[in-house]
């Protein structure tokens, strides 16, 4: 073990180093990503949050480090058109206590592995100002003390994962040399791998897009309706107790309906489309969804392999065929990442 001032040394000096590999930026299972180059920026390389510039997917470079992995890359089968579901994707509700478990929630479906807390490589460098803009929200309600639903509907695209990670699985000569030349004990040496070829490969994504949107409520009440959902089930409940629940009479802001890709197309159609006029009353609420075979048949076409909606990263350990340099690696890797979270 060692101390965070001298990591934080080794930091600094080694940022020097440069590529001895040419980079690409490739989203692809069993390529490999240094996550700390952007940690707690990744939102601007990987597409998960609306953007301005939103023609790109991903743009975080990836090397490869192994070889021959494409035989254990495993696609989804092709269903036949008879066959397919009305719509291709998930709908679903989290209910959050406050504004960290709702960051959280929205990064369910990304993992790290070896990484406690995996949302803050994307959500580390956001203010509080950046997460309201982010999940669609006034910023008043994320400086005071809220509760929180974050309601979602998914549409799959592609999904690709590695069945698995065989124990003599050849890796590319220029990696296989530098782990040669790393020393156990050698912290430097490590690092110096890590900032050549990274710290984690993609083991899994699920790309499509999203639709989300965010309500807030006062406590009290959103603890009676996380209860009568909790019971009850939202299949159970009738569209207009739900709708009532999720509207203004009873959550204190709705939050706008977000597109995760931010395609301002499908934005101007929900806008549009899921709106509910009660009266001299109007409002938009993704709940107009729920139960509508119509709307969620223009939506299985409408929403495109525009966003990253899953992700699975796991570390290099398996490039590190002696166990003596496995285990060190993963020490080194261990303390580096406690380093960066309790830093940013």
């Amino acid at each position: 073990m060692w101390g965070r001032a001298q990591l934080l040394v080794l930091l600094t000096a080694l940022s020097a180093f440069g590529d001895d590999v040419q980079e690409e930026s490739q989203l692809k299972v069993g390529r490999s990503v240094d996550i700390f180059t952007r940690y707690g920026y990744l939102s601007l390389s990987m597409k998960v949050v609306p953007r301005n510039d939103t023609d790109f997917l991903f743009r975080e470079p990836t090397i490869d480090i192994f070889t021959d992995l494409d035989r254990f890359a495993i696609h989804p089968s092709k269903v036949p058109k008879k066959q397919r579901r009305l719509f291709e994707g998930d709908f679903h509700m989290e209910f959050c206590d406050n504004i960290r478990q709702l960051v959280q929630a929205y990064f369910r479906d990304f993992s790290f592995e070896r990484l406690d807390n995996p949302w803050r490589a994307f959500t580390g460098s956001w203010s509080p100002d950046a997460i309201a803009k982010n999940l669609g929200i006034n910023s008043s309600f994320v400086h005071k003390e809220h509760c929180y639903v974050l309601v979602r509907l998914s549409r799959f695209r592609d999904s690709v994962k590695l069945s698995k990670m065989p124990n003599n699985v050849n890796l590319v000569d220029v990696v296989a040399r530098e782990i040669d030349q790393i020393k156990v004990g050698d912290v430097t040496s490590v690092i110096r791998f890590i900032r050549k070829y990274g710290s984690h490969y993609i083991h899994s994504y699920v790309t499509g897009n999203s639709l989300y949107q965010v309500f807030v409520f006062k406590k009290p009440i959103y603890l009676t309706i996380k209860e009568r959902l909790k019971t009850q089930g939202i299949s159970h409940l009738d569209k207009v107790e739900l709708g009532q629940y999720f509207s203004p009479w009873f959550a204190e802001h709705m939050g706008q309906i977000k597109v995760a890709s931010g395609n301002k197309t499908v934005e101007q159609w929900a806008a549009t489309k899921l709106r509910v006029h009660y009266y001299i009353f109007t409002y938009p609420t993704l709940l107009k969804i729920h139960g509508d075979s119509h709307l969620l048949a223009i939506l299985n076409e409408l929403l495109q392999n525009e966003a990253i909606l899953e992700m699975g990263m796991k570390t290099l350990a398996p490039a590190f065929k002696d166990p003596e340099k496995r285990m060190f690696f993963i020490e080194v890797l261990d303390n580096f990442l406690k380093l960066w979270e309790s830093n940013l």
